[in-house]
């Protein structure tokens, strides 16, 4: 029976898909990039990064970009893959660990119900392991729609998931809940699902991302957003939300230890519209936690909360303001990929 780890568990890299002229970001190419340059470094302290370049060009300018920020080579792992976008959590592997080791669940992506294009985002992690970047781990095709921002996993078969993410007439057509937990209960080996109704961000075009509202912590324990503004336009949501959660009980019988993360204030674009800030988009990494923040008041207490919940791990915050421009964040960007697996060595160009 296969098993999807916890995010908190031993990992051998993390995957980033690096922004290019063709991507959403080229008016802003050089901002996040930059961005990029700190995101990738921070992780490297810690562990390697595999980077998917678009083609040879942008892998050597990547390459230089890694070098110039100080990011090891023997921590770095370029490979080549076309894409269209940047959200390497929603069109990269999610690997499962099953008794003949490491396998990649390759979901199908669409663009997040067929908003935007997503057609070489889709075959990234195929393109990724043809080339052997994966070295022989072997990877399964799974006819179904599904982000990997879309679940948390506890590593203990709890999966917890926004309904809506998921089934969803322009994911996964006609597909009913029951078919869509039996196609999780045979490739993550879910044996318990715990789906929100309630909750969203304002400016989040994912239709309610769980790994934008709550985010399994420990086995026992799940951090949340809170509002606490009743004028918020998303305050009655998230309200919902918190009593969806306070409801929820642990294969035990117990309730799940609750720790409700703070809200910053409302941050705006040049044109007026709200974007998705906030502070459960973080990512989970060896001896790391890696913390978006948007120079507002809450982000140390944000940090604080955080710093609690992983004891015995560093507290990286990085500056998210650029991201959400485009509606995602830290953990949006990143896709960890668990120790079992098996990558090329460093360096190596990965050719398509």
């Amino acid at each position: 029976m296969p098993r999807l780890p916890a995010e908190w568990e031993p990992q051998a890299a993390v995957m980033l898909t690096w922004p290019h002229a063709g991507t959403d970001w080229a008016a802003r190419l050089p901002v996040i990039e930059a961005l990029y340059d700190e995101l990738a470094a921070a992780i490297a302290r810690f562990e390697p990064v595999l980077i998917c370049c678009r083609d040879a060009a942008h892998r050597a300018a990547v390459e230089a970009r890694l070098a110039a920020a100080g990011v090891a080579p023997e921590r770095r792992r370029l490979a080549i893959a076309a894409s269209d976008d940047t959200w390497a959590r929603d069109h990269g592997p999610i690997t499962v660990l099953a008794e003949g080791g490491a396998e990649l669940v390759d979901f199908r992506f669409n663009g997040w119900g067929g908003k935007y294009p997503a057609e070489r985002d889709d075959r990234i992690t195929a393109t990724l392991h043809a080339a052997g970047v994966f070295g022989a781990v072997p990877r399964r095709a799974i006819d179904l729609v599904l982000e990997g921002g879309a679940i948390e996993s506890d590593g203990q078969g709890t999966l917890l998931a926004m309904t809506r993410t998921l089934v969803d007439d322009h994911r996964n057509p006609a597909r009913e809940r029951a078919a869509i937990e039996a196609v999780l209960a045979e490739t993550l080996g879910a044996s318990r699902f715990l789906w929100l109704e309630h909750g969203q961000l304002s400016g989040d075009d994912t239709d309610g991302h769980i790994d934008t509202l709550a985010r399994f912590c420990a086995p026992d324990t799940i951090a949340y957003v809170r509002c606490d503004d009743p004028s918020d336009p998303d305050h009655a949501g998230l309200a919902a939300m918190e009593r969806e959660l306070q409801a929820f009980r642990r294969a035990d019988g117990r309730p799940y230890r609750l720790v409700a993360l703070p809200h910053p204030r409302p941050v705006h674009n040049a044109q007026g519209e709200r974007l998705a800030a906030g502070y459960a988009n973080f990512l989970i990494i060896n001896g790391a936690v890696l913390v978006p923040v948007y120079d507002d008041a809450a982000d140390e207490a944000a940090l604080r909360v955080i710093a609690d919940l992983f004891p015995g791990r560093a507290v990286v915050p990085l500056d998210a303001r650029p991201l959400i421009e485009q509606g995602g964040s830290l953990h949006c960007l990143t896709m960890q990929l668990p120790a079992a697996l098996t990558l090329a060595e460093a360096g190596t160009p990965a050719q398509t």
